[in-house]
């Protein structure tokens, strides 16, 4: 098991290199370009929970968090709305891909019978529970208020299932990429603010589905409940979001422009990153440890960094006649999305993620079935 500062040790290093986009890597001034998406507006006012407007107070938290980034150099800023007007969901997706943008980042505030509470951030994904479907299918009912929105979204039914599947296909390549700023941003909102975390999950919005880059969605907290929505409707509350989720947008580039010096940010320090990745709860399965499999040989390799690329604290095991090589150990399962992501650009392309439960290996799709609600 590596110790606790080894691991931020690499997990700084993972964030500082992976998924370097290739257009930075070729233009090392490339402007990084955000996307930030107000949810709802115009006459679809999204939830009304409390008597209050869902989209005037994502608005507002957007054009706060818009104003942070854009004080710093190399960071564009677009807004899919700036005023109170109604945007297609297919339109806000639009407006990233004809930017070229490098990030997209929807903001949203949630609602529901009960008295429920708490910061959620989403990426695409198949949702793991019908409590995920029924966040995602509340979003995108909102294409019923467009015209003609059975032509414009090719039959997509918001609350079927299975119109999510092909949606899901299309962002898996930027997967991780999305899982690492909706942590930072999760992460932030919960230990900052101390709102009740329910954690980074996955589910069919459409809005992130047309999106061609990194994208995440983040539903700030309940204006259904009494205390969260005076909070979120007030000033302070809009003020405090918006500083972390710029905070954690900044702390993203920078892990990834670190490598190549395009973007300089002082305020984002190395142990800044390191605070967020020690303290990120994302996806815990208990009882399970993830690992990385590097390799599996009839050789017995001495497993010191020079034989691994330089990878530290390699474990070997016999397993079956042969020798297996392991990387990394955590119950984090998107962590370990990172640490495979890691060491397959340092030079392990056929690198996977295998999982233990007392011990024993056990299939890695039936351990993430069962956490299924």
């Amino acid at each position: 098991m590596q110790t606790k500062t080894l691991t931020a040790f690499l997990l700084i290093i993972i964030f500082t290199i992976i998924n370097l986009p290739a257009s930075a890597a070729e233009n090392p001034i490339k402007t990084f370009v955000v996307v930030l998406d107000a949810g709802h507006g115009g006459h679809d006012h999204g939830n009304k929970g409390n008597g209050y407007k869902e989209s005037e107070i994502s608005l507002n938290i957007v054009l706060k968090v818009g104003a942070e980034l854009e004080k710093l150099p190399n960071i564009k800023v677009i807004y899919t709305r700036k005023t109170d007007v109604f945007i297609e969901l297919r339109e806000r997706a639009a407006i990233a891909n004809r930017a070229d943008a490098d990030l997209f980042v929807s903001v949203h505030c949630n609602a529901h019978s009960s008295n429920a509470f708490g910061t959620e951030t989403f990426v695409l994904g198949l949702h793991k529970s019908q409590a995920n479907f029924e966040v995602a299918k509340k979003e995108n009912e909102v294409i019923y208020l467009e015209d003609n929105y059975k032509e414009k979204y090719g039959g997509f039914d918001p609350n079927a299932p299975e119109s999510l599947i092909g949606m899901v296909l299309m962002q898996e390549e930027y997967l991780d990429q999305s899982i690492l700023l909706a942590s930072l941003v999760q992460n932030n909102i919960v230990n900052n603010l101390k709102q009740n975390d329910r954690s980074v999950k996955q589910a069919g919005f459409w809005v992130l589905h047309n999106t061609y880059i990194p994208s995440v969605l983040i539903e700030t907290g309940f204006l259904t409940n009494k205390n969260e929505g005076a909070y979120l409707n007030s000033a302070k509350g809009q003020t405090d979001m918006a500083r972390e989720i710029s905070s954690a947008i900044k702390t993203y580039i920078n892990s990834l422009s670190v490598a190549n010096n395009n973007i300089k940010d002082p305020e984002v320090k190395e142990l800044e990153v390191e605070k967020a990745i020690q303290t990120t709860k994302v996806d815990n399965y208990e009882g399970v440890v993830f690992k990385v499999q590097l390799a599996a040989t009839s050789r017995k390799l001495d497993p010191k960094p020079s034989n691994f690329k330089g990878l530290k604290d390699v474990a070997r095991v016999k397993e079956d006649g042969l020798f297996k090589y392991y990387y990394a150990e955590t119950s984090d399962y998107n962590k370990i999305q990172v640490m495979k992501t890691f060491v397959q650009q340092k030079g392990f392309p056929s690198a996977y993620i295998v999982a233990f439960k007392n011990g024993k290996k056990v299939n890695v799709p039936e351990v993430l079935k069962s956490k299924a609600n």
